[in-house]
Formats: structure tokens, sequence, C-alpha cells
């Protein structure tokens, strides 16, 4: 069994890092990845027991992400996305221009472009507070260091995907960074909130990834490619910053056949 994180990675008694609306929003956020996890853990899966486990994880994933919905609703802290008027009729894509003009005016966002740039813009912009907060509390020079790279990474996507928006009169989701206390006492361990940071980025690399197959405007497409390049880098000083400290667990691994 791995280590992984124990009672030394959490201070129960620090005070608040941040408010509870933000705690809220990233648990809504964080279910969402639980889901796309745990679905794809369970399609893998082949022992019974197995199985059973990740449903039970699906299922209460599920719960929480309503639970948190009705919330944000209800609290009316939740910014929905842009809403895309119905069409009245079916229009075919007719023309190569739809997916290829790059000269002149680029056409308009289509509803599954904009929902892609909205949803990525609100996590990166989870991903900036969490990382705001972690180099604020955090007492090694390490891992301050890696939260800035990344801070630096997030802000250019964020004013990136922002701008897109905003040239097509969309609104974008509210930045978190008010949501942040005053508090320099770190609630969790340097280990833990390296290892975090590193996660977030890779999850966003998956996003960016299907955001670039689905997308038919090659300037989004190339913004996603270059995106996914960034968060790559970050992510593998993530990584550097967790070996040189002894902070990754070897997985097991295949049996050097050539050696036996």
């Amino acid at each position: 069994m791995p280590n992984g994180f124990t009672n030394e990675d959490v201070d129960l008694h620090a005070p608040p890092l941040f408010t509870d609306s933000f705690w809220l929003k990233y648990l809504h956020d964080m279910t969402i990845h639980g889901l796309s996890g745990y679905g794809i853990s369970f399609s893998v899966s082949v022992r019974r027991d197995l199985r059973d486990y990740y449903h039970q994880c699906n299922l209460d994933a599920m719960e929480i992400y309503n639970r948190s919905l009705d919330l944000l609703l209800a609290k009316n802290l939740y910014v929905p996305a842009p809403y895309f008027l119905n069409p009245k009729k079916q229009e075919p894509i007719i023309d190569l221009s739809y997916a290829l003009d790059f000269v002149g005016k680029q056409r308009f966002l289509n509803a599954t472009e904009a929902g892609n740039i909205y949803f990525n813009l609100r996590k990166s912009m989870a991903t900036k507070a969490l990382l705001i907060a972690f180099k604020q509390v955090s007492k090694r020079k390490d891992v301050r260091k890696v939260m800035e790279t990344g801070l630096d990474v997030a802000h250019k996507h964020i004013e990136l995907y922002s701008s897109i928006m905003h040239e097509e009169n969309l609104h974008t989701p509210p930045l978190l960074d008010n949501e942040i206390t005053t508090s320099t006492h770190a609630p969790f361990s340097e280990k833990l909130m390296t290892f975090h940071a590193g996660a977030m980025f890779k999850v966003a690399i998956t996003y960016y990834a299907t955001a670039m197959t689905t997308s038919m405007r090659l300037d989004i497409v190339g913004h996603c490619e270059a995106c996914i390049l960034r968060d790559l880098k970050v992510a593998g000083r993530c990584s550097e910053v967790m070996i040189k400290n002894g902070w990754i667990e070897k997985p097991p691994e295949a049996s050097d056949r050539k050696q036996m």
C-alpha cells in the first residue's frame, strides 16, 4: 500500500486560507474531475470488487456534484456559461473557410468552442487562486518558485481566452483571487501543495486536448496546443520538486526480464 498523504499533510487547526464560497466552487469543479477519472477507472477495471468500488465512487461524486450545484444556485454564486439562441433551422457546413480561414475576420465562436473556452477558463481561475494561496503560505523557496512559474502560465491562459470571449461580447467567469484570506499559516504540507499544483496542470492538459479535438477554428486549435505545451512544462517542474524532495513513491514496475 502506498503511503500517499497522511494526517501530517493537513493542519486542521490552521486558520482558513479561502472563503467558504471559494471552497464550494472548488468542490463543485473537483467533482467534475472526479467523475471523469472514476468513469475511466471503472471502464478499465475487470475485478468485480474494483468495479463495485468505482461504481460507488461515481455515485458519490454525482451526489456531491448535485448538492454543490444546488447550493451554488441557491446562494446565487453560480455563473452559467454564455447562452446561445436556438437556431431556427439546421445548416450544413459547406465552406472550408468555416474551419480554415486565417485571412480576414474569423467567424464567430460556435457553442462547442465557446463552452470549452468558458469551462477551461473557470478551471484556470481556480488554479490561479490556489497557486496564489499556496505561494502565500509556503516556506520553501523551491515550492514558491514553482508556484510563480505556474502563476505566469495560468495568467497568460486567462488573458488569452478572456480576450477571445470579450471580442465576441461573451462573458467570462469571475476571478477568484479575492476569495483568498490573508493567512500565512499553511493548512497543507509543502508536499501536498506541490502535488496538487502539478495535478491541476496535468488535468488541464486533458481538457485542452478535448477542446482542441472538438474545435473547428484553427486559431483555437493552435492556442490549445500551445497551452498544452506550457502546462506540460509546469507539471514537469512540479514533478522535479517532488522527486528532489523524495515526495513521490515509485509505482510497481514490470520485471526486468533481461536481468533475470
